[in-house]
């Protein structure tokens, strides 16, 4: 399948750190007939290092040409000049692409970001589910001066799933960006310059800090349920609580039917299969723990 106007075999440069955004682009170029001439990749800065860029390595076939580095205008513009790509992509990459890279290709450079801009730019994209924002979206912009700030080429979003799981999430997201991504590129080629974001709409997705990885058992159900979906969504019981005052990470929370009508927030009311039935401000849940003994923490 070619792309609009005739062009067909594009040459591509992606910077992706995650597994998941490497396979997004490069399932895209394999259907369409483009080639991946670079793949750009980082353990990251030093103060935040993310060895997972290992894992995307990894995923890399054969006589794929592959970049470490964390110098873009030193090491990576002069090689990326020397590939004369047609198109340069990002997906979960920590720095933002410098103009030495994205004044190369001749149909610019894009960044996909998992949500609905200009809500939630930044790097936390669990943010708007940790949040409760009503719905999840990805979008495709053009890369600019300032983190996730381009005019967008593409959009799509869909409802928050009222059963908020890693699991319900993660059936929905990738579609939605494997979408806006197809139709954003679709329009980088044809020369659209994209919708610029409305910027007094803006919001900016932090970090978790360390407070908010700790749950409240005075919190509702449904609160406690996207916060532990939001910082267990890439994997690992990031989400912790205190239990009888002793700390535990929380791998799983459900809603508990069964509740007394007088359950107290953080009162163990049943210990049941493996996991805790606890009391919260609206009825109770059921969770299952892991120790925190070996972190070092309390």
């Amino acid at each position: 399948m070619g792309v609009s106007g005739g062009r067909s075999g594009l040459r591509v440069v992606t910077f992706n750190v995650l597994p998941m955004a490497y396979g997004l682009v490069s399932r895209w170029a394999g259907e369409h007939g483009h080639r991946l001439v670079l793949l750009v990749t980082t353990p990251g800065p030093s103060t935040r290092r993310m060895p997972i860029y290992r894992e995307t390595v990894a995923l890399a076939p054969p006589g794929q040409d592959v970049l470490v580095t964390t110098r873009l205008r030193r090491v990576a513009a002069p090689l990326i000049r020397e590939l004369r790509p047609d198109l340069v992509v990002s997906f979960t990459f920590p720095y933002r692409i410098p103009p030495e890279i994205t004044a190369i290709p001749r149909f610019g450079a894009v960044n996909l970001h998992p949500t609905p801009l200009p809500a939630f730019r930044g790097p936390n994209v669990a943010r708007p589910i940790y949040e409760g924002w009503p719905e999840i979206g990805a979008t495709l912009h053009r890369t600019a001066e300032d983190y996730d700030t381009g005019d967008v080429l593409a959009q799509y979003t869909a409802p928050l799933p009222e059963a908020v799981t890693p699991e319900a999430i993660m059936a929905l997201w990738p579609p939605l960006m494997a979408r806006a991504f197809a139709e954003g590129v679709e329009a980088a080629i044809r020369g659209a310059p994209g919708r610029p974001q409305d910027h007094s709409r803006a919001s900016y997705a932090a970090p978790f800090t360390e407070a908010e990885h700790w749950l409240d058992w005075a919190e509702p159900v449904a609160t406690l349920r996207r916060k532990v979906a939001a910082l267990n969504l890439f994997g690992g019981a990031q989400a912790r609580a205190r239990i009888e005052g002793t700390p535990h990470r929380i791998a799983r929370l459900e809603p508990w039917p069964d509740a007394p009508p007088s359950a107290v927030p953080g009162a163990v009311l049943e210990r049941t299969d493996g996991a805790l039935i606890m009391g919260v401000a609206d009825g109770a849940v059921r969770v299952v723990v892991q120790s925190m003994a070996a972190d070092n923490e309390g």
